[in-house]
């Protein structure tokens, strides 16, 4: 089971990466290149165990956004391809340093230049994250150190 969870705003991340088309989903593993297209990480899964190699679950030792979009494209977690489609094109890693990690105040400031309903956001962030604490998947940290950027 997984112990430590990521920041719920992780989710939006996952959603511009499956609405850029930048999830390439295999038999067990899947490649998912950033928002700004300077990483490509692996996630790899077998028996509701997930690895990846994103900065998250590689230090932090929760699933990052990468590993979210593929539970999301696995029909594991709910996703609501809608609200995903208004996150497509952020360059998450720009809007992050802006606001140094603040992941609250990117979504934030994300959602408003964007003019995304955050209450109607907000609300299904929670459903998929309170889904997400509910998987019965065991998160691994992968052998494989995060990328260095193209």
């Amino acid at each position: 089971m997984m112990k430590k969870f990521p920041p719920i705003e992780k989710i939006l991340e996952a959603y511009t990466a499956i609405a850029d088309g930048h999830v390439k989903l295999e038999n067990d593993q899947a490649l998912v290149t950033s928002s700004n297209e300077a990483k490509t990480y692996t996630v790899t899964f077998h028996d509701n165990i997930y690895t990846s190699n994103d900065n998250a679950s590689y230090w932090q030792g929760y699933l990052g956004y990468p590993g979210i979009a593929v539970l999301m494209l696995q029909g594991k977690l709910p996703y609501d391809k809608e609200l995903a489609q208004q996150f497509a094109g952020v360059d998450w890693n720009k809007v992050n340093q802006e606001y140094k990690r603040n992941y609250a105040q990117a979504a934030d400031a994300v959602m408003t230049a964007k003019g995304i309903d955050k209450k109607k956001a907000e609300t299904e962030l929670h459903h998929v994250y309170n889904a997400l604490k509910q998987l019965p998947i065991i998160v691994k940290r992968e052998s494989l150190r995060p990328p260095k950027a193209n």
